[in-house]
């Protein structure tokens, strides 16, 4: 059991230092597959940027059923408790909101 597991380590091993003597200079052309999930990604990470996901007020997850419209955007709240706190004074808690930041 050990002389095999030793073997295979050191096949796994070899296979690793051999394939690190390739051309590095060159990247690897990229499929088109690879290119959507590449861009897929970045407008994820993007989204992830200016998409809210936290109460401004409490900091908790979002309920999307519970918002309410300012300057034409919506803001998400986690309770109803959250909603006419944030309408009291909205400039408090637009640090905390992504769709805000400029």
């Amino acid at each position: 059991m050990k002389i095999s597991l030793l073997i295979t380590i050191a096949a796994l091993a070899a296979i690793f230092l051999l394939g690190g003597c390739k051309d590095k200079t060159a990247p690897a052309p990229q499929s088109s597959a690879a290119n959507q999930i590449s861009d897929v990604t970045a407008d994820a990470s993007v989204a992830a940027e200016t998409e809210q996901t936290a109460c401004p007020v409490m900091g908790g997850a979002i309920n999307k059923e519970i918002f309410t419209e300012y300057q034409g955007k919506k803001v998400y709240f986690c309770c109803p408790a959250c909603k006419p706190e944030f309408e009291k004074d909205p400039e408090k808690y637009l640090s905390k909101l992504p769709q805000f930041k400029k």
